[in-house]
């Protein structure tokens, strides 16, 4: 149930699927509950209760509703949600954020107080934009709350609401001589205490951040004695531990657990790596650590420089990963660290690379520590490996944690939530379809057997198929650099920053820099003129040419950091450097257009008229009580949901199952509404013909809605017709910079000229090869022989005709194809004398599948669109050729290939 307001919230803020519901159960509760109300709590219980049966008792001497989201989904953002909606919707206007510790406190006086943070949760809402809450904390309180709100020339006040942000033993923990926190010290000001003003408030909503650290008798007691309207709790695991047991939360009335966000998408997907071959009786403890030590070190430097890879060949940020390394106490924590900072241990590589964090720590040793562990996400930051003991809590929220080493953990203990929690948030806040950024590792090799009997359970947080061993990675003990393929004629300048940053002398470092900054400015400018028309050949022309200097004239002028240019002729040296770069892009370049190709929005599937196959449709009623037992957390409380929560019944049954099939994604109701209708009827003519009793059928149709329209979907699945994917473009551009690749390369090795033979050929695509005289760049990685082969045959071409020719790389061209958005990267982009030619190499048996015809339709739009564009203003036709991989021979005849499979 949402409204106008949590419809306008939730667009604002971008909220994700799980926030969305969760604003819209509070909108729901506020609405039909009257939360905010003062009518009794047992009257508020009972409804609440009948619209969410798992919320049995709010647990407190208020109204106290928990909201379970997984870490990582965004419990922060979700709570700027439910503050804008209570305060534009019901004008609530005091609300008190509790932490449970400092870590978590100064995280959300950042992202609730702070508007120039990146992290901020109120952007968007424009009403904050103008009046920003006002942020009382446990260290500004005395000043803040006596400060009067001010009023602007307008009328309103600056801020028109108040975010008291506490950690709890700010507000709770008794002084020294046992008398009172200083919040419950009167004030001669207020004529009370700040603690009294609060409980005073006829409109405080206090919002509970991980939640399960508030059951403890004085934490229950210190926020019933605030005596808010409403409590919102929120937590990834809504539960306590009480002797032993897990106890389940009993005011819960939303859920989004940890498996669900991780099949959505929402965080990284866990792997386990393991030994298949290794048993731990034949090893001490010790040497088994140092064992998983090392294979969890390999696998972080391989995952190390697979995402700066992907990183600079996608223009992203590149990722700085670190590894986890749990101890089982302090003594094991102060013996591994000696273990890695060692000169056995890689040759002593990490030996300043390396923390240790856990409670016993004291002093200046500790606030290092802690200081480098928040700031992990800083590139600065030297820090690869941590050492824990104990100390994986709420509120570390790192994005860049890739491989976790639990030594001397069970099984269970190393697939709990705890332990891999904090290493599942994305660094890109969503995944992006590559294995190595989108994956986390834990390293157990110890509990080989236990580890598959945990992964086959049905509530595992690792699936079996995310189990992978050691000898299933060949090349882990082949450590990798990454290396990058330039072109001539637009530069990558991550090299030379990094050779000017590494300079000492801050003179030379000025001159340096101011160096880089012509060349930089120049190429951005020829780049962006291309979002005016202006084509290659048209660079030299003498109002191009002008334009370019003096956008690089005025750039100069203002970032400039050193003298350098005063005793010089700057003009000339821009001039110069203008004159140069536009004489290697014109010899140097493919001139690709700049265009987006994407599937069409239009729906693509059509579902057959059919009548239902009620076979296996003999569902019958459920009995009065349903029992609900978590396979998540086997200890808990089983749940019981009564019938009698079948209420607001629809007046047309048909439409409870209707509803559920609006949730599929294939399924369009506007378009198949009386399909749907019909096979919902039929459903339920199926159970009248054996339920005498129309209860019953009412009873079948509620409790097992789900399984009923999954019954039907999977019939409705064999009765759909795709009609071929039609695709859009955007507008074209004349021309885009030719991108720089990244490439791994196994650290040691050579390089290859491109003529030389490789054996075997499945080695070929680990190696780099050089040698290219008509190649956009200098280095290239080949996926297979036939690839190699075909560049061959583009180098050695003796008629004159292959003019240039490139790898593209990722960021080349913005092609999609299918249905589900896949992105297209060619093979190769040939430019001859007569044409421009987009060239796929394929297997030959592939030719004819259906994904390679779907990509080639997606290319030869793009194709059509370019040469439309260009043979208008003088340039050569695209078009695009598949090439079957053996007809590639280094004997062919390069015009005869590409011409007999042209289409």
């Amino acid at each position: 149930m949402s409204d106008r307001t949590s419809t306008q919230i939730r667009q604002r803020l971008s909220l994700r699927a799980p926030q969305e519901e969760a604003l819209d159960i509070l909108t729901k509760l506020v609405k039909e509950v009257d939360l905010l109300s003062d009518r009794e709590l047992s009257s508020k219980l009972d409804q609440v209760n009948k619209l969410y049966p798992t919320c049995t008792d709010f647990e407190r001497d208020f109204v106290s509703v928990c909201f379970a989201l997984a870490t990582g989904v965004g419990k922060t953002r979700l709570m700027g949600a439910f503050i804008s909606y209570l305060y534009l919707s019901k004008g609530v206007r005091n609300f008190f954020v509790l932490a449970p510790n400092m870590t978590i406190y100064k995280k959300l006086i950042e992202d609730l107080g702070n508007p120039a943070h990146s992290k901020y949760v109120f952007k968007g809402i424009s009403e904050f934009a103008i009046t920003p809450p006002r942020i009382i904390t446990g260290d500004n309180y005395n000043q803040k709350i006596l400060a009067p709100r001010k009023q602007s020339s307008m009328g309103y006040f600056e801020n028109e609401i108040d975010i008291h942000i506490f950690n709890i033993q700010k507000i709770s923990a008794e002084s020294k001589g046992g008398k009172d926190p200083k919040v419950k010290r009167l004030s001669e000001y207020l004529g009370e205490s700040y603690f009294e003003y609060l409980s005073n408030l006829d409109d405080l909503v206090v919002l509970m951040d991980e939640s399960h650290h508030y059951r403890a008798d004085r934490g229950m007691t210190v926020i019933n004695e605030l005596k808010p309207i409403l409590g919102l709790e929120l937590t990834a695991t809504p539960q306590v531990e009480t002797a032993g047991k897990s106890v389940k939360f009993k005011n819960v009335v939303y859920e989004y657990s940890l498996r669900r966000a991780m099949d959505d998408g929402y965080v990284k997907e866990p792997f386990v790596a393991t030994r298949s071959n290794f048993d731990p009786s034949q090893h001490k403890d010790e040497e088994t650590d140092i064992i998983k030590l090392e294979d969890g070190i390999k696998i972080h430097e391989q995952t190390k420089s697979a995402l700066e890879v992907f990183a600079r060949n996608n223009g992203r940020q590149i990722v700085k990963p670190f590894v986890l390394v749990v101890a089982k106490d302090t003594t094991h924590a102060a013996q591994i660290r000696a273990v890695i900072e060692s000169t056995s241990f890689f040759g002593g590589y990490y030996k300043d690379k390396v923390i240790e964090v856990h409670s016993n720590q004291r002093g200046d040793e500790k606030d290092e520590n802690i200081e480098k562990l928040v700031s992990l996400e800083d590139p600065r930051n030297t820090v690869e490996i941590v050492v824990h003991v104990n100390m994986l809590k709420e509120g570390w929220d790192v994005t860049n944690l890739y491989t976790i080493i639990p030594l001397r953990a069970s099984a269970s203990a190393t697939l709990t939530e705890q332990t891999i929690g904090r290493g599942l948030r994305l660094p890109y806040g969503q995944r992006v379809n590559d294995p190595d950024a989108d994956r986390l590792t834990i390293v157990s090799h110890d509990k080989y057997q236990a580890i598959i009997e945990e992964a086959n359970k049905p509530d595992s947080l690792v699936r079996r198929g995310n189990i992978i061993t050691i000898e299933d990675m060949p090349e882990i003990d082949q450590p990798k650099v990454v290396v990058s393929s330039s072109s001539d004629a637009f530069e990558d300048f991550t090299g030379a920053r990094k050779e000017i940053a590494a300079i000492t002398d801050p003179t030379e470092r000025a001159e340096k820099s101011d160096h880089l900054l012509v060349s930089i400015a120049v190429q951005d400018a020829i780049v962006a003129l291309a979002s005016e028309h202006v084509r290659v050949d048209d660079l030299s022309s003498p109002d191009v040419r002008k334009k370019i200097v003096e956008q690089v004239q005025t750039r100069v002028d203002n970032g400039r950091q050193s003298a350098l240019f005063e005793n010089e002729n700057t003009s000339a040296i821009i001039e110069h450097a203008v004159d140069q770069k536009i004489e290697k892009i014109q010899k140097n370049i493919i001139e690709i257009p700049r265009l987006t190709v994407v599937p069409s929005d239009e729906s693509i599937v059509s579902i057959s008229d059919f009548d239902l196959d009620t076979t296996n449709l003999n569902l019958r009623p459920q009995s009065n009580d349903i029992y609900l037992q978590s396979l998540q957390n086997t200890d808990a409380e089983r749940q019981t949901i009564s019938n009698s929560v079948i209420n607001n019944k629809e007046d047309v049954i048909e439409n409870v199952i209707v509803s559920q099939l609006l949730d599929i994604d294939f399924i369009d109701y506007d378009a198949n509404a009386k399909l749907l209708y019909k096979l919902a009827g039929q459903a339920v003519d199926n159970f009248r013909s054996y339920l005498d009793d129309q209860d019953d059928v009412t009873n079948v149709v509620y409790t097992q809605k789900r399984r009923i329209a999954d019954l039907i979907a999977a019939q409705i699945g064999d009765n759909i017709t795709r009609s071929p994917v039609s695709y859009d473009l955007t507008q074209t551009l004349p021309f885009t910079e030719i991108y720089p690749h990244a490439y791994e390369q196994i650290k040691g090795d050579q390089t290859y000229h491109y003529t030389e033979t490789i054996t075997p050929t499945n080695t070929i695509p680990q190696k780099l090869f050089v040698g290219f005289k008509k190649a956009c760049h200098d280095i290239y990685k080949f996926d297979s022989k036939s690839e190699k082969d075909f560049a061959t045959l583009l180098e050695k071409d003796s008629s004159g005709n292959v003019i240039k020719w490139l790898r593209p790389s990722a960021r080349q061209f913005n092609i999609t194809w299918g249905k589900f958005g896949q992105k297209y990267e060619p093979d190769f982009v040939v430019e001859t004398k007569d044409a421009i030619y987009m060239v796929e190499v394929k297997s030959s048996k592939d030719v004819d599948s259906t994904d390679v015809k779907e990509k080639a339709k997606a290319a030869k739009l793009y194709c059509d669109q370019a040469s439309e564009y260009t043979t208008e203003k003088g340039g050569k036709e695209w078009r695009y050729v598949i090439i079957p991989h053996d007809q590639i021979v280094l004997a062919a005849n390069l015009n005869d290939l590409i011409q007999r499979n042209i289409s």
